[in-house]
């Protein structure tokens, strides 16, 4: 898994079709500066935390968070204004709500890959499962 990895997995605010407030602006960005790459999903528990989700590993057999892949056109420049959006502190990786890794992902459409992915980091108590994997706003 290379540093350099241009894919990015993405499964909540930052989604083509979600409608909320949050990420509104961040999710025309990433329009601009990475091209869409089809439906993908990747092994995990997907957690409602209000106005958006977390992505938790899992090795709950059948436990899947489904989204999209996007190839950035520049990721070190994307990176670190998504990592800003996620609340990742750079040089401090306990900081904040979410880790950027790299997850093994499986294509709705073509072969298996390796991705970028935004891990939560904290606590899940009180939040909700949702059960589908998947995230979905109505604006």
């Amino acid at each position: 898994m290379s540093e350099t990895c241009k894919l990015l997995f993405v499964y909540g605010t930052l989604l083509r079709g979600d409608r909320g407030s949050s990420g509104r602006g961040q999710r025309a960005r990433l329009a601009r500066e990475a091209e869409w790459r089809g439906r993908a999903r990747t092994a995990g528990l997907l957690y409602d935390l209000g106005r958006y989700p977390g992505l938790v590993v899992s090795a709950q057999p059948g436990a899947e968070v489904h989204g999209e892949i996007f190839e950035l056109a520049d990721p070190e420049h994307t990176l670190r204004w998504l990592d800003a959006y996620e609340g990742i502190v750079p040089g401090q990786p306990s900081c904040g709500e979410y880790q950027r890794v790299l997850r093994p992902i499986a294509r709705a459409e073509g072969d298996p890959t390796v991705a970028w992915v935004y891990v939560y980091r904290n606590s899940v108590a009180g939040a909700v499962l949702i059960p589908d994997g998947r995230w979905i706003t109505a604006g």
